[in-house]
């Protein structure tokens, strides 16, 4: 069946189509690279932001990631059981946890991000890397733009 495309017919007319058939399938993939590390791309998340901002309050974290709360709660507690990330309470304010991500889970961050770089070699294989670039730049766009988050936050809401 490879010569069926991921989204066949005039279904793939729509943008949000292709996104959508397209983010399932790289989301399969990404679990399955992720796997070995015994984590899922919401960890990975996890990970990363604490990586890229530092120490976070738990709360700030699920809404910087858009995580809510009961799944942000039950992922810190994969990564705590798995010696990757620590909560502690906050200093300035003891109803609060901030977690961090231990150097284990730092560790385990670097292999995770060498293992999803080749992940996007292999799945874009199809593009150049002028394209490939060109990709991103648009993705990034929609991702930091003001309309697709407003639109999410307020579905959300």
């Amino acid at each position: 069946m490879s010569d069926v495309p991921l989204v066949p017919g005039t279904v793939g007319e729509h943008a949000s189509c292709l996104l959508l058939k397209l983010g399932q399938v790289v989301f399969r993939l990404s679990e399955a690279e992720l796997v070995d590390e015994g984590l899922r791309v919401r960890h990975y998340s996890i990970l990363q932001a604490l990586a890229d901002n530092g120490a976070m309050s738990q709360l700030a974290l699920g809404a910087f990631l858009r995580i809510d709360p009961a799944t942000m709660v039950s992922s810190l507690d994969d990564l705590e059981r798995a010696g990757l990330a620590a909560r502690e309470r906050d200093p300035q304010d003891r109803r609060r946890y901030v977690v961090d991500a231990t150097a284990a889970g730092r560790e385990a961050l670097s292999r995770v991000n060498g293992t999803l770089d080749e992940l996007d070699g292999r799945a874009l294989a199809d593009l150049t890397p002028a394209e490939r670039k060109t990709l991103h730049r648009l993705l990034t766009k929609l991702s930091a733009g003001p309309t697709l988050p407003a639109l999410f936050d307020g579905a959300r809401s």
